[in-house]
């Protein structure tokens, strides 16, 4: 099994040596240099171009530069999708996000793990788990969304929140560990 298969399927994988891993992510960071070079003024050439850095999009999506991701092509936008500025998704695992998903500024999704072990983590093994983010979700400034977490439908998550556990649906949720706080229904 490849390395990239393993990556895919969860298991752990290294990286770091895998020619295929190293290639995709040349090819992606390549990708987002130019996408964060182009114009704000030319939004239809933006639109166009993110389309080539995610594996699915839908329509009416807005990524504001900068922009980053390690492969692209596990990242799925649904409609109606806006990125504020400097978003990183590492998304060595499937990253789903949503229709009528906002994400504010400096906002990271990451999907890899590292081993606890030093030994193991020193050979530069690591594996992912996905994250999904539900519909008409709005994601504050500054949130960090761990590997394995599932945001639910109609769900707001405060500024600066870490969220290390899935939030079920209909929720306000806040802080480090983001934690529910009342339901929005």
């Amino acid at each position: 099994m490849s390395e990239k298969e393993k990556m895919i399927k969860g298991e752990l994988y290294n990286p770091m040596t895998d020619s295929e891993l190293i290639n995709d992510r040349q090819k992606v960071k390549e990708l987002c240099h130019k996408y964060n070079q182009i114009p704000p003024s030319k939004p239809d050439e933006r639109k166009d171009f993110i389309k080539k850095i995610f594996g699915k999009t839908g329509e009416n999506i807005c990524v504001e530069s900068n922009f980053f991701c390690d492969y692209g092509y596990n990242i799925e936008a649904g409609d109606n999708f806006y990125i504020n500025h400097n978003c990183v998704i590492l998304d060595c695992a499937k990253v789903k996000f949503g229709a009528n998903v906002l994400i504010g500024p400096n906002c990271g999704f990451y999907t890899a793990l590292h081993p606890l072990d030093v030994k193991t983590r020193n050979l530069w093994l690591e594996s992912a788990k996905p994250i999904s983010i539900g519909n008409n979700v709005w994601i504050g400034g500054n949130v960090t969304v761990l590997p394995g977490v599932t945001i639910g439908d109609n769900c707001v998550i405060g500024a600066g929140s870490v969220v290390v556990k899935d939030i079920p649906v209909n929720s306000l949720a806040v802080g480090n560990p983001c934690k529910p706080v009342r339901n929005l229904i």
